[in-house]
């Protein structure tokens, strides 16, 4: 299975323009279901077992059971993340200022047609009713984990990956794992503005609310409360990943793609839109670009990453750039197809509107998202290759703005991709 998807991502790959269209929702559903505990990988396998057996022991607590009325309040261990070496440095993150830009960013949602409203309603539809059950078992350890960084180890490669969570549960990756949560920017002000009902409480609709067979293993539906739009979950899971994807830049595409499918998850349980989860991504990339260039913040993130670089070859017992490498079959995050999936969350295939558009312009700063991937690149080439690489314009949610443009039409996969001769 992986070779034949690896044969149709390369083809694909040759023209990127059209790639989103190419990806159908079966076949990105197909890619989805690689990167579960029903991929073809013992290793990888193992990997996602022990994830979720940590996970489990996370949430349960030191009680002697793991129980619903747990999950609620669940959060990392003082063991886990340093909160204290975080607020003591004072940093300010800006949250309310980092909440209305994202309202303003997101303000193309309220001028969507309907019939691109119900085109996502369709496609979650589809989505959650055909998931197979690996990929719905992969859905409830990514919801029910949100406050923990364990689902990162699915992109780190097995060898990479069980070092992970061996220095995050002994505390050694303690001040990464606190910044990259406290980084994340709540989407609950823009749920309220934009006041959008979940896909599974419209009338009439045939959402299938997925038993917990996984995490509390009680069978109980998943559901969700609040506003849809944006993704809460999605833009933890995106957000999350890119910062690892900068501290961990020999996994830097298989980590954004991780947070790609993060979100995924969130419409296989049919509690999300595709436009939700969108709207979720273009603001978590803008919000970690923000961070990045921000000089106070950046010396909190290099004293992060320093740490966790150091504790995770100590665990590893050789340098990152070995234990990150792989055998191909045990790494479908690093399978070329995966790809040609991340182009289809861009869009999700929803309706793209014909006509001209202006030449994408690229925020200030916003090249510091390839800095670490692509160190020897200039920032002017970072730019050109997110540019060249862009999704077509016209597709829902990239609105009027420059901003908007950008920050849905961004691939950063496909510019890492197609600036390796840079490297």
């Amino acid at each position: 299975m992986t070779k034949n998807y690896s044969f149709l991502a390369a083809a694909l790959l040759l023209a990127l323009p059209a790639l989103a269209k190419e990806t159908t929702v079966s076949t990105a559903a197909q890619l989805a279901a690689t990167v579960t505990p029903a991929a073809n990988s013992q290793a990888f396998d193992a990997l996602e077992g022990q994830s979720l057996t940590a996970l489990r022991h996370a949430l349960q607590n030191g009680e002697p059971t793991l129980k619903r009325d747990g999950l609620e309040n669940a959060k990392q261990s003082s063991t886990q993340a340093d909160t204290a070496w975080l607020k003591a440095s004072g940093y300010d993150f800006q949250t309310k200022a980092r909440q209305q830009a994202g309202i303003g960013l997101l303000s193309a949602f309220s001028s969507l047609s309907a019939d691109t409203l119900a085109a996502s309603l369709e496609t979650v539809t589809d989505i959650n009713r055909d998931a197979s059950a690996a990929t719905r078992q992969q859905a409830l350890a990514d919801a029910e984990g949100i406050s923990y960084l364990y689902f990162l180890s699915d992109a780190l490669g097995p060898r990479l990956g069980k070092a992970f969570i061996n220095a995050y549960d002994k505390g050694e990756l303690n001040k990464a794992a606190a910044l990259i949560k406290a980084s994340e920017v709540s989407t609950g002000a823009a749920k309220k503005h934009f006041n959008y009902a979940r896909p599974f409480l419209v009338q009439g609709n045939t959402i299938h609310l997925v038993p917990d067979d996984t995490v509390v293993k009680d069978n109980q539906p998943y559901t969700a409360d609040g506003g849809s739009f944006p993704s809460g979950h999605t833009n933890t899971g995106v957000t999350d990943a890119l910062l690892m994807a900068q501290m961990i830049p020999e996994r830097y595409d298989a980590l954004v793609t991780r947070g790609a499918r993060y979100g995924y998850s969130r419409i296989v349980l049919g509690v999300h839109y595709p436009l939700d989860v969108m709207g979720s991504r273009m603001v978590a990339q803008s919000n970690v670009a923000h961070d990045l260039n921000d000089p106070k913040y950046r010396a909190l993130f290099n004293e992060a990453r320093d740490q966790l670089r150091a504790a995770l070859a100590k665990e590893c017992g050789t340098t990152l750039v070995e234990c990150a490498k792989t055998d191909g079959k045990d790494d479908p995050y690093h399978d070329p197809a995966m790809h040609a999936f991340y182009r289809f969350t861009l869009s999700y295939d929803l309706p793209q509107q014909k006509g001209e558009s202006a030449a994408l312009t690229v925020p200030q700063g916003a090249e510091v998202l390839l800095e670490s991937a692509l160190p020897n690149a200039s920032a002017q080439q970072r730019r050109a290759l997110m540019v060249q690489t862009a999704l077509p314009a016209g597709y829902p949610l990239s609105g009027i703005t420059p901003d908007q443009q950008f920050w849905q039409r961004l691939d950063l996969p496909a510019a890492y991709a197609a600036g390796q001769h840079l490297r």
